[in-house]
């Protein structure tokens, strides 16, 4: 036969080698087939071409040959990140897998792992599900001429995510107004939960950081002092007070006054000292008069005596007595709810978890789901296994996965991309898609992406959740298309340097914006 015609079936070959290579096909027994035609010498040559063309198939596994547009390949290029710190998963909804470069690798997720915490409680619980915190008395409501209840007073917490100050203060009036005045004790029932708490100061030291609150079954405001700083022209200096004035809080204010312009949000830095008498903020820093007054919040203390010193102080705002100091235990079996709060519900609440990516709200729905499904005394690890056993009960691939906490604010908290694209899938499917959808941020509009992604193209186009820690950047979410076509994507990357996906990631929403 004429050189020709080897060249031209060995052409063939390498196309069909390359292709069944891409497709997954290629083995030995399909190699061989070329060469059991008899022509030694193409087969020698198919055999220097083979460790050609898988090393070229090979190098087609890295990113920037996954189908990746030209601008997502130079975007990608230009992070100077390793291919194997991404995982990266692209999809129609409902519809064909586009990209896909690692997606079973177990990767930390950071925040984005609230979308899993919400929709595990939104499934499980449904878009009604309320918190209810009870005030109890030890029996049929007992109060003597002067206003002394006979008895305790109890109060069982339920863990609701968003219990503010104020609906502690309407709480304890609608106990006044029942007649109730002086109290003997109070007790606080925080069974829901088992031993929660944790050390605000182990994830990355920065304890006095409202996101590394710890989680309480009678959590209120998050746990967080607000430090209030007014400026004094006239004397040049900024006079500082604590918000709620819980007895015994004092703030050491070292702040300093500038002359400059405004720069932006002033930056204080605090340091708490708690001693047998109260407890001290020292706060430090400059900050330019022309900024006028501004708020920092702060963990002053943990969450249990945070709510017995707000207690007492809205106890005595209204007029009441407390003879003994508040105590933990057990709500009676016999004891008669006297009055009680209902919180938002919970496609209220997860608006503010996923927009605004609230951690120990996060945690305490968590909980809440182990609570609903196992029972009082729920801890984080039974409610992780309750929310993997909900997910798994949808088809989704939970492999490798560890919710943790359920915030994200984790150093083991793994998913997968796979896995949380098929969950995307799931819920665009479900009943609950439109209070899911509705608490992601909006790109360009709300949330923590309000300040990306502005552009006309794509802005309002994307539903969206973001992760951040030092070492994880992730972003996970819905795009609609140009064309009507919604599109699942889900990225993630870990290891040093991550920030410099940000323009990927961008690049990526915008592009499918366009499609």
């Amino acid at each position: 036969m004429p050189m020709g015609y080897f060249k031209r079936l060995e052409a063939f070959a390498y196309k069909i080698i390359c292709i069944g290579r891409f497709l997954g096909m290629l083995d030995a027994t399909r190699v061989q087939i070329f060469w059991g035609i008899g022509m030694w010498a193409m087969a020698n040559r198919l055999r220097r071409q083979v460790v050609i063309v898988v090393g070229f198939c090979v190098m087609s596994s890295q990113v920037a040959a996954q189908q990746l547009p030209a601008e997502l390949q130079q975007a990608w290029q230009n992070t100077k990140l390793s291919d194997s710190a991404l995982s990266l998963v692209v999809k129609e909804v409902g519809g064909p897998t586009l990209i896909q470069h690692n997606a079973t690798v177990p990767r930390n997720p950071a925040s984005v792992m609230k979308m899993v915490t919400t929709w595990a409680g939104l499934s499980a619980l449904g878009p009604e599900h309320t918190w209810r915190t009870t005030v109890y008395t030890q029996g049929p409501l007992s109060v003597d001429a002067q206003g002394s209840l006979q008895g305790p007073l109890y109060i069982k917490g339920s863990g609701d995510p968003f219990f503010s100050v104020p609906d502690l203060w309407n709480l304890l009036r609608d106990v006044r107004m029942r007649g109730v005045k002086n109290l003997s004790r109070v007790i606080v029932d925080r069974s829901d939960f088992g031993q929660v708490a944790t050390d605000t100061y182990a994830f990355d030291g920065a304890g006095d950081r409202p996101y590394n609150a710890s989680p309480d079954a009678m959590m209120v405001g998050f746990g967080a002092s607000r430090l209030v700083f007014q400026p004094d022209p006239q004397n040049k200096k900024w006079v500082g007070f604590v918000d709620p004035p819980i007895a015994g809080m004092r703030v050491d204010n070292k702040v300093e006054w500038s002359n400059q312009r405004c720069p932006g949000s002033p930056v204080v830095n605090t340091q708490i000292k708690s001693a047998p008498n109260g407890t001290t903020v020292q706060a430090s820093g400059t900050a330019a008069g022309s900024c006028g007054e501004f708020s920092v919040y702060r963990l002053t203390m943990g969450q249990e005596a945070f709510f017995n010193g707000l207690f007492k102080m809205i106890w005595k705002e209204l007029g009441g007595t407390l003879a003994h100091d508040i105590s933990a235990g057990k709500t009676p079996g016999n004891a008669q709810a006297l009055v009680w709060h209902d919180s938002r519900s919970l496609a209220d609440q997860i608006r503010v978890i996923n927009k605004q990516s609230n951690n120990v709200m996060a945690t305490l729905l968590l909980l809440r789901i182990g609570n609903q499904l196992n029972g009082s005394g729920a801890t984080v690890a039974s409610s992780e296994n309750a929310a993997v056993r909900v997910l798994q009960s949808q088809g989704i691939d939970t492999s490798g996965w560890r919710i943790d906490n359920g915030s994200g604010l984790s150093r083991q908290a793994r998913v997968t991309a796979q896995g949380l694209s098929q969950m995307l899938d799931v819920i665009w499917q479900s009943n609950y898609m439109p209070e899911f959808m509705s608490s992601l941020a909006i790109a360009g509009v709300d949330g923590t992406v309000r300040r990306r992604l502005r552009d006309d193209e794509v802005q309002g186009r994307a539903h969206l959740k973001t992760g951040t820690l030092r070492d994880a950047r992730a972003l996970a979410g819905y795009v609609l298309g140009s064309s009507g076509k919604r599109y699942i994507m889900v990225t993630m990357v870990n290891g040093e340097g991550t920030a410099a996906v940000r323009p990927f990631d961008d690049a990526l929403v915008k592009w499918l914006a366009e499609q």
